[in-house]
């Protein structure tokens, strides 16, 4: 009976099924289903699928997005009960995340958030237009491993040097890793700023998230 339910699970996050995806989380609940089973052997597996199917060319962003509000409609379900249960999800690090100051797009910043949850970080969102300051006051505060900047707009790139720039200042450059984000970004602008590495999509930013802290794939 679970592996039906978690193949339904996993299917609901490919169909980007937002309803389902809730459902079926209510569903484990009152089945006696761990959360953390219901994430890892069922929601996640879907996740898994869609990324690879995106890395390969069967799948397109706005299959991501709509497999990201499915996901996220699951944790909004399961994250209070495993809050209520005082168990904890495999935690792979801590990461700081926002849309630079200046600039108030969110769709793919919020999508980064939901997949890097999905896949067991722990993340602060601090939503969008966020100075720099705010993102390395967060940082220090939850001890992160990562600070993610998202800017879609050439206006705001520099702000994300401004992180770095203040990472440096207030001396934690070193203990925080600098992943940056957004439509104009590439490898050539992380070398010119000094970040860590770069995420084209949320799939490549999850992958590059795990690679900085040295987590096999």
């Amino acid at each position: 009976m679970d592996e039906q339910i978690f193949e339904a699970m996993a299917q609901s996050i490919i169909e980007g099924d937002r309803e389902r995806a809730a459902e079926l989380a209510f569903e484990s609940i009152s089945s006696g289903i761990e959360p953390l089973d219901a994430i890892n052997k069922g929601f996640v597996i879907g996740v898994k699928k869609v990324g690879e199917d995106f890395s390969v060319g069967n799948a397109f962003i706005p299959e991501l997005v709509v497999s990201g509000a499915a996901m996220k409609s699951a944790m909004d379900v399961l994250e209070p009960e495993i809050a209520s249960r005082g168990t904890e999800k495999e935690k792979l690090g801590v990461i700081v995340l926002g849309t630079i100051e200046g600039d108030i797009h969110d769709i793919g910043k919020n999508l980064v958030s939901t997949m890097l949850s999905a896949y067991g970080f722990e993340v602060y969102d601090l939503g969008v237009d966020v100075p720099a300051i705010q993102m390395v006051d967060k940082a220090r505060e939850v001890n992160a491993d990562i600070v993610a900047v998202s800017a879609l707009l050439t206006t705001t790139m520099m702000n994300q040097k401004r992180v770095i720039e203040v990472l440096i200042k207030e001396g934690i450059r070193d203990n925080v890793k600098v992943l940056v984000g957004g439509a104009p970004v590439d490898e050539s602008w992380v070398e010119e700023i000094g970040a860590d590495g770069y995420g084209d999509d949320a799939i490549q930013a999850v992958e590059t998230a795990k690679k900085l802290l040295g987590i096999d794939a």
